[in-house]
């Protein structure tokens, strides 16, 4: 991730609330139904980080050839390493309110 192939850099404001608009579920994918994870549904997560997500939701392939009502689907797919830079925001942007409130704290107490 060198900076020289990069232009444009600007920091990543506004953190918290668009972290706020991702909504973590928890799950089991149809193939493996004992097994319970935590994740994203892509759809919703593209609309807060849009380049995590590839692929459009509902999207299917034009089965000219094969006789399915809807054709075949095209599924979506999630890196979920592209929510990282956000996380980091935010988590840096909650720290800072922490630090703020806990600095009004000390000077209440010292007054």
């Amino acid at each position: 991730s060198d900076y020289r192939l990069k232009e444009n850099v600007v920091s990543l404001t506004d953190g918290i609330s668009r972290l706020k608009n991702l909504k973590p579920s928890r799950f089991n994918w149809k193939s493996v139904p004992g097994v319970t994870i935590d994740g994203f549904i892509a759809h919703e997560a593209q609309t807060v980080v849009p380049e995590s997500v590839s692929g459009e939701k509902d999207q299917v392939a034009d089965d000219s050839n094969v006789d399915t009502e809807n054709g075949t689907p095209i599924y979506q797919k999630m890196d979920n390493s592209k929510i990282i830079p956000l996380l980091t925001a935010a988590l840096q942007e909650a720290i800072a309110k922490i630090e703020t409130l806990e600095a009004e704290v000390n000077a209440l107490k010292g007054s």
